[in-house]
């Protein structure tokens, strides 16, 4: 029941954080493509500090940060009776923070490498940006929003130094598949460990084998 539980909070924790993202990413990746600013290397640096951070870095900030003992956790707790430290939320929260470039990024290059011509015809057909972007340009990078959700998705289920440090290791809570097979090798009970990491393998592969064949029917309806 444990490794049931375990991977089914993985999952759940996958899919609210890439549905989040997806979200955010949107947005945030259309400004960066759309932008002329002086400032766009400062934000696009700010995006992709995770890439080149140690997770270890995030969580013990993030922990810092959200801890009830520090000024905003305490706030937080104090004013909206909301702990983020060792609960699933904290957990959704660290995730979006560490997986948030691999969603921008390959939406700003879809953005990026759009036509201009799509974007100013709508314009003269008197459609308004929010239009644009929703109803024409977005059907226009399919393969880039199916990377950015594959890529989000499989990071978070991946990731093993933010939860540990945000989350802990709380059994039905906090225990993501990740941190279970490093406790079972830390127990030398290495078929536990392997039973963890062969599903995930499994799952990796099934998600890219989906996302590869999706991703050829994009382009030859784009073509």
């Amino acid at each position: 029941m444990d490794f049931t539980n375990t991977l089914l909070l993985t999952l759940r924790l996958a899919a609210i954080t890439t549905f989040i993202l997806l979200l955010l990413g949107i947005p945030v990746a259309y400004g960066l493509a759309r932008s002329r600013s002086a400032w766009k290397p400062v934000f696009e640096a700010l995006v992709s500090m995770p890439l080149v951070l140690p997770p270890t870095v995030i969580g013990f900030y993030l922990l810092l940060a959200l801890s009830p003992n520090g000024s905003f956790g305490h706030w937080l707790q104090d004013t909206f009776e909301v702990r983020l430290v060792f609960t699933f939320s904290g957990l959704v929260l660290g995730s979006l923070i560490y997986s948030f470039p691999f969603m921008v990024q390959p939406l700003q290059s879809g953005f990026e490498n759009l036509p201009a011509h799509l974007a100013e015809a709508s314009y003269t057909l008197g459609k308004s940006s929010w239009t644009t972007l929703w109803w024409v340009l977005l059907p226009n990078i399919r393969p880039a929003l199916l990377s950015g959700i594959v890529l989000a998705f499989a990071h978070t289920v991946g990731e093993f130094g933010v939860v540990l440090m945000i989350g802990g290791n709380i059994p039905g809570v906090t225990r993501v598949a990740s941190i279970a097979i490093y406790d079972e090798v830390e127990a030398l009970n290495f078929a536990e460990a392997n039973r963890y990491a062969l599903n995930l393998v499994l799952l990796a592969f099934v998600f890219l084998v989906l996302f590869f064949r999706y991703n050829r029917r994009s382009q030859s309806w784009t073509l």
